[in-house]
């Protein structure tokens, strides 16, 4: 069990589709049954009809014997235990089964909730009493009773107090009751929120939309009707309570330009004015005709958007302060406002763009990336893994918790007593399907993994099993998937023979081929009257020089040249300081080359650069044929690779004898 709490493995057999009565084996292989399935598998897959060399199904019978000689050729020499194969083929796995880990059903819900969100914003104001995440039970009840003392304040209705009075109070009329009314939100926020923007803002975020904010916060908001204030909600900042002042829908997104002349909050009157005389004269020009991104590039305070003309990223509800967005959104697209104050200064806005929430078959891959990274994916995991609890028939037995509550109260999970104490204790924690976890295999899992937040001993223990249990489920279920899922079983199968197949034709012809030079030689001798031509070609070199005087250089360096490099040995000496010469080698038919035109086979016209005037060649002209293997050498190494490939399959014939069911094979359709 302690493998299939780290890591997700699985053995190449498992890759094949289980298979039953109805899947008869089609062929043996040396002994090795191949069933009808994976033959049409591959057979349809690769034959469609919009392929353009479509095989018969005789000929696509004695393609697939191939392969699958080769593949197990591949597995008997040890290719499928690799550590670079296991990890090839554990990516591509990584890459295939994210779509059966998840619940794909409830990530769908979380999109369309998502993007009906976004059509819509929420304008909130809140109160927060923070909280950290690991808090204990004790500091959880007391920011719990805090908050809910505050709602009390707020959202109670009013009431009247009638006091108990004497006789003769209530003769002379001073027995009056009193109306307790309800306090107002922001004054509260302003006093009690322990949000640090609170003491500006009394609590009032402004208008939010999806994504904006964290999710069970923007829950919350989306669900409490304009005017109510919702119950406490906990979030990983603390306990909050939501006043919803407003709903509107989108007003999409903009993009803008502006000229900003920055003023601090705490800036003196006079201060003040002079930034205001700037921008408004700044504004007259833009009005008398100056370019916009010019001015701003020149005076805009905003430096890394004065270098862009001015130009921001496209923003929508509550991405700027509210009068940018406010004094934003009420241009039409070219018009420019006049200077508007933020708490940051002075604007002056150009609209630019506008744009619309686009439809959500356009939107799904980037709110699908989102919802990833916020709290909504823990929606989906837990989600997934109830189903599996339920799929599996999972128990656990939290009565074996016990111990581990015990020592953990005594010990750090990283301190050796802790390990040693919970090394021999087997009893069942949990069971699913046909699989048991024990306190040994948590005690391991603990081990492994002792990290954690977690100020309180008990839930931390809680929260440990939970990622134990869920680990071992989701792993389990991985191992399931050739099983349960035979299109995923199909797929692992064909990456894994394809790279066995890839590897080992590699190893046996492809690059054999290109690393045998005396095997090319030799093919190259044996059969060299396959390779004749019609047209003479010029093997050898075109060099073109500076001046006379390169040139006379050149062809006294090219006398003691290694032949075999000569191109490089030219260009070493010659183009020490500046370059003054190029060369360049090849074998050339006629018209492949002018100056090879020319200079050898005396035809056509050449007109050689201004900067290399003097060209000249070196080399001989062969009539009927090559040199050396080396002059065809591309077309060569096809044929010794496709020799090779020949020899190797006969010896793979004789080696793994193919038995065909006739039965079975008259009974798959040609396509």
């Amino acid at each position: 069990m302690k493998q299939l709490l780290l890591i997700t493995f699985f053995a190449m057999a498992g890759c094949l589709v289980a298979q039953n009565g109805d899947d008869p084996v089609l062929m043996t292989i040396k002994g090795n049954p191949i069933h009808k399935s994976e033959f049409e598998y591959l057979y349809n897959k690769n034959n469609t009809q919009n392929t353009l060399d479509k095989k018969s199904l005789a000929e696509y019978l004695v393609l697939f014997e191939n392969f699958k000689m080769k593949v197990l050729e591949a597995e008997s020499l040890g290719m499928d235990t690799t550590k670079a194969f296991l990890e090839e083929l554990s990516g591509y796995r990584r890459q295939l089964n994210s779509v059966y880990l998840t619940d794909t059903a409830t990530q769908n819900s979380l999109v369309k909730e998502a993007y009906d969100r976004l059509k819509e914003d929420v304008d909130v104001s809140h109160i927060l009493i923070r909280l950290a995440p690991n808090a204990t039970p004790d500091d959880t009840l007391a920011a719990y009773n805090k908050i809910a003392t505050i709602r009390e304040r707020i959202a109670r209705a009013p009431r009247t107090i009638t006091p108990k009075c004497g006789f003769f109070t209530k003769l002379f009329g001073k027995c009056k009751p009193t109306t307790i009314e309800p306090e107002n939100f922001n004054e509260v926020a302003r006093k009690e929120s322990e949000d640090p923007s609170a003491a500006e803002n009394s609590g009032h975020l402004g208008y939010i939309t999806g994504f904006m904010t964290i999710y069970p916060f923007e829950s919350v908001a989306y669900n409490t009707p304009v005017g109510q204030i919702s119950s406490p909600i906990r979030t990983s900042y603390g306990y909050h309570i939501i006043k919803v002042d407003g709903r509107r829908p989108s007003r999409g997104k903009l993009q803008v330009a502006h000229i900003m002349k920055f003023v601090q909050k705490d800036a003196s009157d006079s201060i003040k004015n002079k930034m205001k005389v700037v921008i408004d004269s700044l504004y007259r020009e833009v009005k008398n005709g100056a370019d916009f991104g010019a001015l701003a590039r020149k005076s805009s305070d905003d430096k890394s958007s004065a270098v862009n003309g001015g130009m921001l990223p496209w923003f929508g509800s509550g991405n700027m302060v509210k009068e940018f967005e406010d004094a934003a959104f009420q241009l039409q697209k070219g018009e420019i406002s006049r200077p508007v104050l933020s708490p940051y200064g002075w604007h002056i806005i150009k609209l630019i763009d506008t744009k619309q929430l686009e439809p959500l078959a356009e939107k799904r891959a980037e709110i699908e990336r989102r919802i990833q990274r916020d709290d909504r994916a823990n929606i989906i995991t837990l989600s997934f893994i109830n189903k599996l609890k339920a799929q599996y028939n999972f128990k656990n037995n939290v009565a074996a918790l016990a111990p581990f509550y015990q020592l953990a109260e005594k010990y750090s999970l990283k301190d050796s007593a802790f390990i040693n104490a919970t090394e021999h204790i087997e009893g069942t924690m949990a069971t699913f399907d046909d699989q048991t976890l024990t306190q040994c295999d948590f005690a391991f899992f603990l081990n492994r993994y002792p990290n954690s937040q977690q100020i309180d001993k008990k839930a931390l223990i809680d929260e440990k099993f939970q990622q134990f249990t869920n680990t071992a489920l989701v792993n389990y279920k991985d191992e399931q998937l050739e099983k349960e899922y035979p299109e995923f079983g199909n797929l692992m199968r064909e990456y894994h023979d394809g790279i066995l197949l890839f590897n080992i034709s590699n190893e046996k012809v492809w690059d054999k081929a290109t690393r045998d030079t005396k095997g090319l030689e030799t093919f190259f001798r044996t059969y060299r009257s396959n390779y004749t031509w019609a047209d003479p070609r010029f093997k050898g070199w075109v060099i073109s020089c500076k001046d006379e005087a390169t040139k006379a250089k050149a062809m006294e360096l090219i006398a003691k040249a290694p032949k075999d490099s000569l191109d490089n040995y030219l260009t070493a000496k010659l183009n020490k300081d500046t370059i003054v010469a190029k060369v360049e080698k090849g074998l050339y038919v006629k018209g492949d080359n002018n100056a090879v035109d020319k200079f050898e086979f005396k035809s056509g016209n050449f007109t050689p650069s201004k900067v290399y005037p003097v060209v000249f060649t070196y080399g001989k002209i062969l009539k009927n044929g090559p040199e050396s293997y080396s002059d065809v050498m591309g077309i060569l190494t096809s044929d010794y690779q496709a020799y090779l490939e020949d020899q190797w399959m006969k010896e793979l014939r004789r080696k793994y004898p193919v038995v065909i069911d006739q039965k079975t094979l008259k009974s798959i359709k040609e396509n």
